[in-house]
C-alpha cells in the first residue's frame, strides 16, 4: 500500500535527518513542512499522505499540534513510577527544561471517582490543582491532582506552580512514601486535548496515581493525561 511505503520513506528520512523529498533538515521538535507540499514531493494525496502520518504518530515518531501542523517528536521522558522523584527533577536528570504552568487551584466537591480514590464520601470538599507541564516548551502532561485539604491547611496559599512533593516537604513535613499507580491508553479531547495542543482524538497514556505518607496515611491523588510520545514507563525490577 502506498501510504505505508510512504510512511517508511518519511521514518527513514527522519532517521538520516533530512527530509529529502523536500531537502529539509531535520531535529527533535521541528515542525515539518505542509501537507500540501510533502503530499507534492512524495507525488500522493493528502489523504494518503495523511494515513502514512498518522502511523508515524501512532509509533511516536511525530506529532500534531492543532492548527499548527506535524513535528519530529523529541525522545520521551523516561518515567519510573517506582522513584519519588517530582518532575521538574525528572526532566533536569534527562537534560531537558521543564516548567508548570497552574491553571486552576480552588476547593470542589469530590465526584465519585475521586471520592473512592481518596476513600472519602461523595461531595466531600477536596483541593483541586490543574497544572500544565512542559518539556522543551512543549506541553506534555495535564495533571489535575486532588488534595484532602485537612493534611494541608493554607496549601491554596502557596505557589502551586512549583513542586508539590517540595512544598509537603518544605511546609508540612511530610514525605510521599508511597504510591498506587494505574497506567492505561486513553485519547486527548476537548479541553484536555486543547491544553496540550493537540487535536482531538489524539492518543494519550493516563497515569492514575493514589498517594501515601511516610506513615502509610492517604495523601492525595493525581490524574495524568499524557502525549503518548513524550513518556517511556521504565522501571526495574529486583528479584528476591
Amino acid at each position: 500500500m502506498q501510504y505505508l511505503k510512504i510512511k517508511d520513506e518519511i521514518l527513514l528520512q527522519i532517521e538520516a535527518g533530512s527530509l529529502l523529498t523536500s531537502g529539509q533538515k531535520l531535529t527533535s521538535g521541528q515542525k515539518l513542512t505542509s501537507e500540501r507540499k510533502l503530499a507534492e514531493s512524495f507525488n500522493t494525496t493528502r489523504v494518503t499522505l495523511r494515513e502514512a502520518l498518522s502511523l508515524l504518530e501512532s509509533e511516536g515518531k511525530v506529532y500534531r499540534e492543532n492548527r499548527r501542523g506535524w513535528f519530529i517528536s523529541p525522545a520521551p521522558l523516561r518515567y519510573d513510577p517506582t522513584n519519588t522523584t517530582n518532575f521538574h527533577n525528572l526532566a533536569l536528570s534527562q537534560q531537558r527544561i521543564p516548567k508548570t504552568e497552574l491553571i486552576s487551584a480552588s476547593m470542589v466537591s469530590a465526584d465519585k471517582h475521586i471520592a473512592r480514590l481518596l476513600q472519602i464520601a461523595q461531595q466531600t470538599e477536596v483541593i483541586r490543582i490543574h497544572r500544565v507541564r512542559y518539556l522543551d516548551e512543549r506541553p506534555v502532561v495535564l495533571v489535575t491532582n486532588y488534595v484532602l485539604p485537612d493534611r494541608f491547611p493554607n496549601l491554596l496559599s502557596h505557589d502551586l506552580s512549583a513542586s508539590l512533593t517540595d512544598i509537603y516537604q518544605q511546609h508540612y513535613n511530610i514525605l510521599y512514601q508511597q504510591t498506587h499507580y494505574r497506567i492505561r491508553s486513553s485519547s486527548l479531547v476537548a479541553d484536555t486535548a486543547a491544553a496540550l495542543r493537540a487535536t482531538s482524538g489524539c492518543a494519550a497514556m493516563y497515569i492514575e496515581r493514589v498517594n501515601y505518607d511516610q506513615h502509610g496515611q492517604l495523601l492525595d491523588c493525581d490524574l495524568e493525561y499524557w502525549r503518548h510520545d513524550a513518556v517511556i514507563i521504565e522501571a526495574q525490577a529486583i528479584r528476591q
